[in-house]
This record gives C-alpha cells, structure tokens and sequence, in this order.
C-alpha cells in the first residue's frame, strides 16, 4: 500500500484547505484512514479517521466542528477539509490506513500546513 498527500500550504488564520491522500495497491474500501498531524517538538496525535466499511468517523476535540474527513472509494482517495484554521492547527499532516480494524500500518509522506495570525 502505497500514500501520497497533497493540498497543504500557508493560509491565514480563519482560512480553509483541504488535503487529499491518494491511495493506491490495495482494496480501497477495505481499510481504515486517517489523518494525523505533528507538530515541532509534540507527540504525532491523531486528528480525525474514518473506519472502512461502516464509515464511522472519529475527530479530535480540538478539531471538532471544524474538520470533515471523507472518502471517495471511486478515486481511492481520502480527503480532510479545514476550516475555520488556527494557528495552533500549524503541523506536518499525514495520512495513514490500515487493513480493515488493524493499526495504521501504512503512512504517506506528510504534507506541511501553516497557519498564520
């Protein structure tokens, strides 16, 4: 299984993006994705995972209201779309999936985001 993320950038404060991961070598619909983020000097923390099958989706308190992940089995891809940016939301973004109720065992590359004020 392979992961590739894309859309990040430097938006100010209040400001949107979206990312997208591509998946690919694998049955799509069959596993579990996610997006985490990490930022200089802090802990990887998971931001918002959608679960294969069921489609039932976790986000972080800090995220919530904010954040939408989503999925597109037609194109393997897997989306976050931000709102609403802080600052504080400022990190390297990954995507990860995993086989049906496993761990992440696969992670694309990170994609940087910045947030100014």
């Amino acid at each position: 299984v392979q992961l590739q993320a894309s859309g990040g950038g430097l938006v100010q404060a209040g400001g949107s993006l979206r990312l997208a991961c591509a998946f690919s070598g694998g049955r799509f619909s069959l596993y579990g994705l996610g997006w985490f983020r990490q930022a200089p000097g802090e802990e990887r923390e998971r931001v918002a995972n959608i679960v294969a099958g069921v489609n039932r989706v976790f986000y972080a308190d800090s995220v919530k209201g904010r954040f939408t992940i989503s999925r597109d089995n037609a194109k393997n891809t897997v989306y976050l779309q931000m709102n609403s940016l802080k600052p504080e939301d400022t990190a390297v973004y990954y995507c990860a999936a995993g086989f049906r109720g496993e761990a992440f065992n696969y992670w694309g590359q990170g994609t940087q985001v910045t947030v100014s004020s």
